[in-house]
């Protein structure tokens, strides 16, 4: 089982920046695609940025290329998102995922193929 637990979200103003870590307990050695998504009140659940834990390929969404970077302290079994110029429409829960696949440039979005989850963190950005 693993256990993730993010932190660091809360509310800025427009072109801002927040770093959300998330660190991760239990047997994680079979963990090897890392990821981020959000979600916003009446909308589904987006893939924001994943990385292989083995290998450091990482993936984003076009809407946050440029301004998000996902990164990973091995030592610290923690996951990062660094959120720069951020923009109202960033506005959601963010949620760390973890999974025993691998993650690929034409799947890593795909949610239901993370084994878990934990309990987000909201991220507000005001104009």
């Amino acid at each position: 089982q693993v256990q993730l637990v993010e932190s660091g979200g809360g509310s800025v103003q427009a072109g801002g920046s927040l770093r959300l870590p998330c660190q991760a307990f239990g047997y994680t050695y079979n963990t090897y695609c890392m990821g981020w998504f959000r979600q916003a009140p009446g909308k589904g659940r987006e893939g924001v940025a994943a990385v292989n834990t083995g290998g450091g390929s990482t993936y984003y969404a076009d809407s946050v290329k440029g301004r998000f970077t996902i990164s990973q302290d091995n030592a610290k079994n923690t996951l990062y998102l660094q959120m720069n110029s951020l923009k109202p429409e960033d506005t959601a829960m963010y949620y760390c995922a973890a999974g025993t696949h691998n993650c690929y440039s034409g799947s890593w979005w795909e949610a239901y193929k993370y084994n878990y989850w934990g309990q987000g963190t909201q991220v507000t950005v005001s104009s």
